[in-house]
This record gives C-alpha cells, structure tokens and sequence, in this order.
C-alpha cells in the first residue's frame, strides 16, 4: 500500500458518514427488505403454502387397483394460464390418486424450463377430474392467510422472477427449482380483502387479453377466408370483368435484377435484412453495416415495393413486401427478390399469395422429402398463380392490406396491455399503489 492510499486509510478510521434516510411515507413501515405498507407480511412460501411433488411417469412400476387418470405436464402449465388442448392420461394406483391430485384452486408451478419461465404458475379451477400430476410440476396448496389468485400473480411478478433467475439451476440448456428452493420464495403479503381487490383487478385485464385473442384470431380467420376467394376467383369485387390467367411468376416479374458484386467498394455503406430480421410478413431489425464489414451472404439489392421471399430454412415462410423509402437497402442471398413487371403484376398481390393455400402448396411438393428444406430461385420463378386484369390486383391487394392493418392494430392493441398488465403488477403487487 502507499504512503498516500495509508494516509487516506487513517484519515477515513473510525469515520462513519451520516445518511439522511428517506422519510417513510404515511402509511407504510420500514423492514429489513425495504418499505412495505402497513398491515401487510413478508413470508416464505412455505410459510403459506403447501408444496407437494407429482407423480413420475414410469412404465415398469406396479399398478395396483388401477385407475385411469388425466395427467398434467409441463407443457400444459404456461405463464399464467393452462393450455389443455392436449391432455394426457395415465393408468395409477387407485391409492396414490388422492396423494398426486390435482384440487380446485391450487396454484400450479413448472419445476423446470426455460430459466426465464421457472416457476410460472397458474391456478387449477377443476377443469378435469380426477387429475393428477407430473413430478416436474409442483401443487402449491394455499392455506387460508393467501388467495390462490393473488399467489398466481405474484410467482409471475418482478420479484418473483428475479428470485426464480437466482435460485434456479442451470444445465445445458434447461434450468430447474427444487422444492426447498420454491419453498423460500419470499411472497409479500397484503390482508386477505387487499389481496382479493388485486387478484380481481389484474384477472379484468387478463380477461381483456382474452377478448383481444378471440377478436385476433377471428380476423385472421376471415382474412384466410377472404384470401381462399379473392385470390383464386371464386368470388370478384364489385365493378370487375375480365379474364383470369395462369402464369409462372418469371413470366410476369423479376427474379433477383440487382445484385452487389465483388468489385463493390468496401467503404460502400447500406441497411442489410439478415433471414432472422424478418418475422411473417414484418421487418423487425436491419443491421447498419459496410460492405467490407458484411456478411458474404449480404448480396441482393432492394428497391421500393420488391418482394422477399425466404428460400432457405428455418424461415421458410418469413417473406416481406419491402416498403421502405430512402436510404441503400441490401438482403441475404437467403431472400430470392421478386421485382414486379409495371403494369402486368402488383407487389401487394403477389405478396398475399405468398400466406395463401396454392402458393404455399406448391412450395410443399417442392421440399417434400428433404432433409434441408429449401428452394432455389429458379423454383420461385416457376410458381404458378392465378392473375387477374391489372386494376383488379390492386383492388384486391387493398382489401387484403386493410384486414392486414386491422390484425395489426389489434396485435398492437395487445402488445399495450401487455405492457400495462406488467406495470400494474409491478404497482400492485409492492404496494406502491394502492385500491383501497
């Protein structure tokens, strides 16, 4: 040590700076973990819950009595909800039925997962019985001082999850909690009516979510119904005649005009669209790069209004009608680029064709039977679709992109919820807001 940091080591001993703390608000009350309203507990889980293992699955074991039973798995117990579509069965014991079921309001919780999904939980409402479950499924049994709502809530809030990242264990690619673990879950813990009020606050918004799926998925519905008949003829718009024609697309557009060669200079700056930034019809990232920085598959040139479509897996169906004005644009030779004829094809057409049954069909046979599913340009250009007279393309396009922009809206409309329901959670659940 130096002369100096010494110097510094013997001024500052025995020295005990002075830390103004922050008033406590009316209302609340400091503990050791913070500032928590008045009335309200820190408990372990433990403390409030019974935590009991499911039963492993195991063919060879003797079943004595047996009983045929539905069976919970990981994948049924999602964040917050249960998927049943598809339930399992099993053939037990009839006298371990009532040691591994599954009872009307406990809270269930995954064992293992995702790290960033240990422990997500949803509340059993008695959708089946008898039912039993797995041993990567833990039943957390509430006693009478915590609502099974509110326990719900709280094993997918911020603290919780932060808890579950820490004292989760990591293998290869999964991680897992063990039942002395989740049993020292610290749970905060309002009066019964408080914790009833915030359940039934947050299951409304839940709810809302719920609404927005169905609306969601009919829309996508009528659309896929709408692009069956508009986009073969089976029904035409108002005001429009003519004859309908069979073409191969490289009969009627472009396949991949521009392409950046060897010679380009490496300073030589453009917005690249890499397979992955592309999600079903949506760009969702682009990379700013060079050209001497680009990755050797960064080939293809775009202009306003070409068509990407993916030709390689995974993403075989991650296509995109490219609207962006301004700027140098180039994307992965994953991408074949279909560059409309003016006048004869209109990018908003040939790019619904992409989400509809006879293209998509057509891409099928293709790679039926091969371990690498993938398709070539020159198999883009031989695509068959049905086309009719110019304006009708663009009327048709219209109507699509509409319905297109209504799912949209509403995807966008539950995204905001979604966003919402975290914040009143993280609002909620600490008591930095209160609703009564």
């Amino acid at each position: 040590m130096t002369d100096e940091a010494m110097e510094v080591r013997d001024a500052s001993a025995g020295y005990a700076p002075q830390v103004d703390r922050p008033a406590v608000p009316e209302g609340y009350k400091q503990t050791e973990d913070g500032v928590i309203p008045k009335g309200w507990e820190l408990k372990q889980l433990c403390e409030i819950a019974q935590i009991r293992s499911g039963i492993a699955k195991n063919s060879a074991a003797q079943v004595q009595d047996p009983i045929r039973v539905h069976y919970l798995r990981v994948a049924n117990v999602q964040d917050g909800y249960l998927d049943l579509s598809k339930m399992s069965q099993l053939t037990i014991s009839r006298s371990d039925l009532e040691r591994f079921s599954v009872q009307l309001g406990d809270v269930l919780m995954n064992e293992g997962g995702d790290r960033d999904k240990l422990g997500r939980g949803a509340v059993w409402r008695g959708q089946y019985q008898p039912c039993v479950h797995q041993n990567h499924v833990f039943v957390v049994r509430p006693k009478k001082v915590v609502d099974p709502e509110y326990l719900a809530f709280w094993s997918a809030g911020e603290g919780a999850k932060k808890y579950f990242l820490i004292a989760g264990r990591q293998t290869t690619n999964l991680a897992s909690i063990n039942k002395t673990s989740l049993g020292q879950l610290p749970v905060l813990l309002p009066p019964a009516p408080e914790q009833r009020t915030i359940a039934t606050a947050l299951s409304d918004v839940d709810s809302l979510l719920e609404s927005l799926d169905r609306l969601i998925a009919k829309k996508r519905d009528i659309k896929q119904a709408a692009m069956q008949q508009l986009l073969t003829g089976e029904a035409r718009l108002p005001g429009f005649e003519g004859k309908w024609r069979v073409k191969r697309l490289g009969e009627v557009a472009e396949m991949d005009p521009e392409n950046l060669g060897s010679s380009t200079h490496p300073a030589y700056a453009f917005n690249y669209i890499a397979l992955e930034d592309v999600n079903i019809g949506n760009l969702e990232s682009h990379s700013e790069i060079t050209f001497s920085s680009a990755p050797s598959r960064a080939k293809r040139k775009l202009r306003y209004g070409d068509i990407l479509v993916a030709t390689v897996r995974p993403n075989l169906k991650a296509h995109l009608h490219f609207n962006r004005a301004g700027g140098e644009w180039v994307c992965s030779t994953g991408f074949c680029v279909i560059r409309c004829k003016q006048e004869l094809l209109h990018p908003g057409y040939v790019f619904q064709h992409f989400f509809a049954h006879p293209i998509n069909k057509q891409i099928e046979a293709l790679i039926a039977g091969s371990n690498y599913p993938a398709i070539s340009n020159k198999d883009v250009s031989e695509l068959e679709l049905t086309i009719p007279p110019f304006e009708e393309q663009v009327a048709i396009s219209g109507v699509l992109s509409d319905m297109d922009a209504e799912i949209e809206a509403l995807e966008q409309r539950r995204a905001k919820t979604v966003a919402l329901k975290q914040a009143l959670m993280q609002e909620l659940l600490t008591g930095r807001t209160r609703l009564i």
